[in-house]
């Protein structure tokens, strides 16, 4: 059974890019929101096993998001991703405050980014 990701993003090319490394696995779905406000739309329409989101974006930004995950019932314990260009370490720490489980720097590796996939949903693609 595939696992469901939620990409927010609202760079093209950092969604684009994402994409095509997740893709890789064939047993991840992933499902892009070009915003954090399209994101609260498909978060209670779907069922989601991870969500990566970027910080920075107009309107509902990552954090926001990030707050919502950890008070829905259906999120509260869902792997949550957060990518930023923003690497230092109070907004690190204020992503993992929020409940965030893994901050990415851009620039990233599509290996760095499998590998921190692979360690939340432990199932995907390991052989079976």
């Amino acid at each position: 059974m595939a696992h469901r990701i939620l990409l927010v993003d609202d760079s093209p090319a950092t969604r684009t890019f994402v994409e095509a490394t997740l893709e890789q696995e064939d047993d991840l779905e992933i499902v892009e929101a070009q915003n954090g406000f399209e994101a609260l739309k498909l978060l209670p329409r779907g069922e989601f096993d991870l969500l990566i989101t970027d910080i920075n974006m107009p309107d509902i930004n990552g954090l926001e998001l990030v707050r919502y995950a950890r008070t829905s019932p259906r999120y509260q314990d869902a792997p949550v991703l957060v990518i930023s260009t923003e690497g230092r370490q109070r907004d690190v720490d204020k992503a993992m405050a929020l409940g965030a489980n893994e901050y990415i720097v851009k620039p990233f590796t599509a290996e760095h980014l499998l590998d921190v996939v692979r360690r939340h949903l432990p199932d995907a693609s390991d052989g079976e």
